[in-house]
């Protein structure tokens, strides 16, 4: 498929198959297709994929029965069960069994093979429409000869080079459709065409002949020698490649998202096995091989191979990569895990639940993909004009050499008229409107710290009236830091004596509390780690006495208490509204009582308050959406200025989706702003998404934006260079646009030769990429 036109032609023939609700994905090459049962029964997936032939193309069921696979990963289709609707992913470009697909069928499909079938025609077309043009358009290089030289370095680029032209026209033409393709083709054809007949047949093949252009061709009754127009085919080659090669490159990344998200999993698993003897053995397995059921083993810094239940061992489980909060998960036997989170410290034991495509991680995949290819094929506004330009145009230039012939001119005039009229409309500034604007855009962009993936996503920027904002890792740091010590002693000796605990403990609260002070000589000794509770070892300093050392323990008040400690009052009530307040706080003791407590924060970054402002400056609404506790979200939002009723917290991963639909279904246009795979799907889902380029790849993929540094001032940053690049392309649609609507009339009345036509077209372009090159000065 190259345009939106495609994708309608596909869609509308899917959505004839009684039963069937489709939507096709121009980006990943994919269909959604939803099997509503009509009269007890379901259409089966001979009869889609032959809707898909009678479109012009070939497909294949990638994902049966509730699920979509990657395009390249073909699966089983497992039957209908019962009554509910059943879910399939088409794939437009993995052909049927046994059938191959020419490479250039498909000019712009998101492969390797494509891309490097198109740099490849681009090159030469290039190299050899640069001496065609020169010879063509300045007499002075015209020796003699000039004529056959020019048709022998034309020739390959109105053929081998605008091959991929010609194929999509004539497919589209088989099944009744015009595309940009379409006039494009004509208008090499046509140029070409009458160039090889000027030449063979019309005299312009004569050694010693020199062409210059002349305004006004009907002035001289085209008594003169026919003109070739060998440089308006190749420089309309060319030109178009570069766009589609340009927008080959902006759709390859498209699908690797899920890939990513795949590649987070256990690739295999320390399966627990009994023996005849009663003897437990662990095997190393691949975890396909691993059942609902089986038991495994993780090591510390290993990753959770499935979910599950915890039957043996006390750990701490890394679960930011789901949630994208940074404090571990303190786990004990009866707790539950998830794949693809990691093991941070202790030795665990645990009982498969969910395996293959049931556990959290497929699920979060599914929504991903689910996300990409329901949104709405993007109606670029090229293809929109072309839909009612490129016919008007082909009954215009026929029109034209009808009217010439039946108002008593020359065959020579008319067809001359008709093909002035065929090249001026040649939408070359038309194909080139998007494409440079969007390179000039993103390359500044990429200037700035922000990736743009492609023209959809300027589309998307002008409508956006509500941002969502997750929190950790996006408005804070997204690692813990000591931000208060609540002691009535002496603070110094209390931050010493715990840091020096804490520094034994490979824990990220541990480790936060051992950043922030200076333990100096201190040693300890008799280490301890209560997984989940607290650590404990005797500090004194060197060559000090026994008498001088004391035991400190550091952990949660219930803890100490029940090691005999005398927890204060006030201080368990200071200890209480820390926490309340959405802070993380560890109690400290030695001799028996409670010293004082340390509060740690996942602190906010210096610009989030300036770039909420920023954000508000655009009109937008900012809404802040965590999983983190209401405590903890309430201040964030109090210090960047988000209303506590824009404030929504302790949303589940897969609940993002859900909240984001909610603010769509109320009429928000949604902007969501991640860095998680926990925000990976909503980011697909909102009309917007934009992720956090220190976050994790999966939400990268899934984002339309992504802000490198790390700074939220980039969001409304990048939200101006969007609309500011749409602003330029839609520019750049109108005159390219209006000087067609302008010049037509005059080559129809041939009043305009068809050389002249060709250089008109290429000033058309120079204007288009001028006025893009606008945006290299955008901050």
């Amino acid at each position: 498929m190259t345009c939106a036109s495609c994708v309608a032609r596909v869609e509308k023939r899917l959505n004839r198959v009684p039963g069937v609700q489709a939507t096709v994905n121009l980006a990943l090459e994919t269909a959604h297709v939803e099997l509503h049962p009509v009269d007890g029964a379901a259409a089966d997936t001979e009869a889609l994929v032959e809707a898909v032939r009678k479109a012009g193309y070939e497909a294949t069921v990638t994902g049966g029965t509730g699920t979509a696979a990657p395009a390249h990963e073909h699966m089983n289709h497992d039957g209908m069960a019962g009554m509910d609707p059943v879910e399939h992913a088409l794939s437009g470009h993995t052909m049927a069994p046994g059938h191959d697909m020419d490479p250039d069928e498909d000019t712009s499909a998101p492969t390797d093979e494509r891309g490097a079938d198109l740099r490849r025609r681009l090159r030469v077309a290039t190299v050899l429409t640069i001496p065609v043009v020169l010879l063509s358009m300045i007499p002075a290089l015209q020796f003699t000869g000039w004529q056959w030289l020019v048709t022998v370095l034309a020739l390959p680029v109105a053929t081998w080079a605008a091959w991929p032209f010609h194929r999509a026209a004539a497919r589209a033409a088989r099944h009744g459709a015009s595309t940009m393709d379409t006039l494009v083709s004509i208008g090499i054809i046509a140029a070409t065409g009458w160039s090889l007949w000027a030449l063979l047949f019309g005299g312009a093949g004569m050694l010693g002949m020199t062409m210059t252009p002349s305004l006004w061709p009907a002035a001289d009754e085209h008594t003169g020698m026919p003109e070739l127009y060998f440089e308006v085919a190749a420089v309309v080659t060319t030109f178009l490649l570069a766009g589609r090669y340009a927008e080959h490159r902006s759709r390859r990344r498209a699908g690797d998202a899920l890939r990513a998200l795949l590649d987070l999993g256990a690739k295999d698993v320390a399966l627990l096995v009994t023996g005849e003897d009663g003897r437990r053995t662990e095997r190393r397995v691949p975890i396909g091989q691993l059942s609902a059921g089986d038991e495994f083993a993780v090591r510390p810094g290993e990753k959770v191979a499935t979910d599950g239940i915890v039957v043996e061992g006390t750990s701490a489980v890394d679960t930011s990569l789901l949630t994208g909060e940074p404090v571990p998960v303190d786990v004990s036997p009866g707790d539950e895990v998830t794949g693809a989170t990691i093991n941070t410290s202790g030795h665990l034991v645990v009982r498969a639940t969910r395996v293959g495509e049931d556990t959290r991680l497929a699920q979060i995949g599914r929504l991903v993909t689910r996300a990409q290819t329901g949104k709405a094929p993007v109606q670029r506004l090229a293809d929109r004009i072309s839909a009612v330009f490129v016919p008007v145009v082909l009954v215009l230039a026929v029109g034209t050499l009808a009217v010439w012939l039946l108002s008593g001119g020359s065959v020579q005039a008319a067809f001359t008229a008709a093909v002035a009229v065929l090249i001026i409309a040649c939408p070359c500034a038309l194909g080139l409107a998007t494409p440079t604007a969007l390179l000039v855009g993103t390359g500044r962009g990429a200037q700035l710290g922000i990736l743009i993936k492609g023209p959809e996503t300027l589309e998307q920027t002008r409508t956006v009236d509500t941002v969502v904002l997750d929190k950790t890792g996006t408005l804070t740091e997204g690692r813990m830091e000591l931000v208060d010590v609540l002691t009535d002693g002496d603070r110094d000796e209390l931050l010493r004596f715990t840091a020096a605990v804490e520094s034994r403990s490979e824990h990220p609260i541990a480790q936060a509390v051992a950043r922030a002070a200076d333990t100096g000589e201190l040693e300890v000794h008799d280490f301890t780690n209560v997984p989940g509770r607290g650590v404990e070892g005797v500090v004194r300093a060197p060559h000090s006495g026994v008498t001088l050392s004391r035991r400190v323990l550091v952990g949660r008040p219930q803890w100490l208490t029940e090691q005999g400690v005398t927890v204060d009052d006030g201080l368990a009530q200071r200890f209480a509204a820390a926490e309340q307040d959405g802070a993380t706080a560890v109690m400290a003791a030695w001799d028996g009582a409670a010293r004082g407590a340390l509060v740690l924060r996942d602190p906010l970054k210096p610009t989030s308050a300036q770039a909420v402002d920023d954000l508000r400056a655009l009109g937008l609404r900012p809404v802040l959406l965590t999983g983190d506790n209401a405590g903890a979200a309430r201040r964030v939002a109090a210090e960047v200025g988000i209303p506590e009723s824009d404030v929504i917290a302790q949303v589940l991963p897969a609940d993002k989706v859900d909240r984001v639909a909610e603010l769509q279904r109320a009429g928000a246009r949604v902007a969501m702003v991640g860095d998680g795979v926990n925000d990976a799907a909503a980011l697909a889902t909102a009309d917007l998404g934009l992720a956090m380029g220190t976050g994790t790849d999966v939400a990268i993929e899934a984002a339309d934006v992504t802000l490198v540094r790390g700074d939220l001032r980039s969001a409304a940053q990048s939200i101006r260079l969007s609309r500011r690049t749409l602003r330029i392309i839609k520019q750049n649609l109108f005159w390219a646009f209006a000087y067609n609507v302008a010049a037509i009339p005059l080559a129809a009345l041939g009043l305009l030769n068809p050389m002249i036509a060709g250089a008109a077209m290429a000033f058309s372009s120079v204007l288009v990429v001028t006025n893009s090159l606008r945006l290299r000065r955008f901050h």
